[in-house]
């Protein structure tokens, strides 16, 4: 069976992460000059409370590829094919470490894919891939799925402040919005694999209600939308999101997602926005 490998600018829950027996390698998160693993050596809470009462920003890291080299000495001996799916290149160093790791297995099917995204649709395309592949679905088949929804990707979001996005070198071309953004709400979106972006509205209400908007005009209403919720320490806000997309859309169940620490890092606590995939 093709082994799934992601990171965890994912966002995958736990649960899934088990269920499906997928290797989530942690990216760095660094506060002056102490340095965790995301996910191992820091926990949600504790990053969310020291990014709060932290005088700097911290830093983020792609994981070295050694931690790649540690997954791959375990999977390599199945024989089975190795699918890594990894956030955009644009914005993290994660698929070059993947690659760099997997060429000391030469003779291996090490196949490392940008996806392109970040956060729950990264989540949903690994844990897709994980699906196809308890299947029987063989690895062309999975790559060329995910290569499928790669351009049907939609992600939109609001911040609390532009400040983290600007701060941590992020914000590509939502730069223009800096001047004026005490006057506006903007919504962002992930365009060619940077933050970008899409509307501006006047206040948090409407730029809430048109976020739910772009859901409802663009999501394809057969199921194939795969929609999910994520949010950066406003769970009520995400429950309510999530449950008022499920409540126009008929779904019985929206995943909500909490934005990992490396993303979190740079976009900021406050952070509430959806991914879903648009009809092919």
């Amino acid at each position: 069976m093709v082994k799934i490998v992601t990171d965890t600018t994912a966002g995958l829950p736990t649960e899934t992460a088990r269920r499906y027996h997928i290797p989530v390698i942690p990216q760095v998160i660094t506060f002056g000059t102490d340095s965790y693993l995301e996910g191992v050596e820091i926990d949600h809470a504790t990053f969310m409370q020291r990014l709060k009462t932290s005088r700097e920003l911290p830093k983020t890291a792609a994981p070295p590829p050694e931690l790649f080299t540690e997954a791959f000495q375990r999977l390599v001996p199945t024989g089975e094919p190795i699918l890594c799916i990894h956030p955009s290149a644009e914005v993290s160093g994660t698929v070059r470490s993947a690659i760099v790791a997997a060429r000391d297995f030469p003779d291996a099917d090490i196949r490392v894919i940008d996806t392109r995204v970040i956060a729950s649709p990264l989540a949903t395309m690994a844990t897709l891939a994980a699906e196809w592949a308890e299947a029987g679905h063989d690895a062309d088949t999975i790559e060329a799925r995910l290569h499928d929804l790669i351009p049907r990707c939609r992600i939109y979001f609001l911040v609390a402040t532009l400040e983290y996005l600007a701060r941590g070198g992020r914000i590509g071309g939502a730069a223009a919005l800096l001047g004026s953004v005490l006057q506006i709400k903007p919504i962002l979106t992930f365009r060619n694999g940077r933050v970008d972006q899409f509307e501006r509205e006047r206040t948090q209400k409407r730029a809430l209600a048109r976020l739910k908007e772009l859901v409802l005009e663009q999501i394809p209403r057969d199921g194939g939308g795969h929609l999910s919720v994520m949010h950066a320490g406003v769970p009520e806000q995400g429950q309510a999101l999530a449950d008022d997309l499920a409540a126009e859309l008929g779904l019985s169940h929206v995943p909500i997602l909490e934005v990992p620490p490396a993303i979190t890092t740079h976009a900021g606590p406050g952070v509430l926005g959806v991914g879903f995939f648009v009809s092919g």
